[in-house]
């Protein structure tokens, strides 16, 4: 899964002459942390009563979290 992210991302910044690969990298990584944070903050209410009244989602929302660890560390890491 992650790595056809890699690819689209890598044919995205092929768009972007070489000298701006780090700054659309760090532009992307603060657009996703804005828009992580958005969603949290306005639907976290939600996610507290998932996590409250369904005990299993746990799992599934630590895998997504990791998942967004992990791409944040690739944009960062090209930045």
């Amino acid at each position: 899964m992650m790595e056809s992210v890699y690819s689209i991302y890598a044919q995205f910044l092929s768009y972007f002459p070489e000298k701006f690969h780090g700054l659309v990298s760090l532009a992307l990584a603060a657009l996703l942390v804005w828009g992580i944070y958005k969603v949290v903050r306005r639907q976290f209410v939600y996610i507290v009563l998932l996590i409250v009244l369904l005990p299993a989602s746990v799992p599934i929302l630590k895998s997504v979290w990791a998942q967004v660890l992990e791409l944040l560390k690739f944009l960062l890491k090209r930045g």
